[in-house]
């Protein structure tokens, strides 16, 4: 699993970078039994004039291949709702493709029932 955060028009921050590896253990935990390459790249770009601060995650791996962004006031509350998000896309993701390996050869059958 290779992760990468990248600070966007602002020096590193440690604080920042602690933080953001906290809300990315509930992805790296969700894809440890996925097939590999995982690459996760969260872009963090806070605003220096304004109160709009940017987040954006993106995961690819053989299975997902997602992006989700969130722009905000608050630095934290877009970090915690673009993994947030991604953690929620990532299980409908998951469900529907169990849902579609076990409609797989099943097709005939629900042809007799009706």
């Amino acid at each position: 699993m290779q992760k990468k955060i990248v600070f966007k028009g602002t020096d590193h921050s440690a604080p920042l970078e602690e933080y953001a590896n906290q809300q990315l253990a509930r992805i790296e935990q969700f894809l440890t039994n996925e097939r590999t390459p995982i690459y996760i790249d969260l872009i963090i770009e806070p605003s220096k004039v304004h109160a709009h601060h940017k987040a954006q995650l993106i995961v690819k791996t053989p299975d997902y291949d997602r992006i989700t962004s969130y722009e905000g006031p608050d630095f934290y509350d877009a970090l915690d709702r673009v993994v947030d998000t991604m953690y929620l896309h990532l299980h409908e993701d998951k469900k529907r493709k169990n849902d579609d390996k076990k409609m797989v050869g099943r097709h005939e059958e629900f042809k007799k029932q009706r």
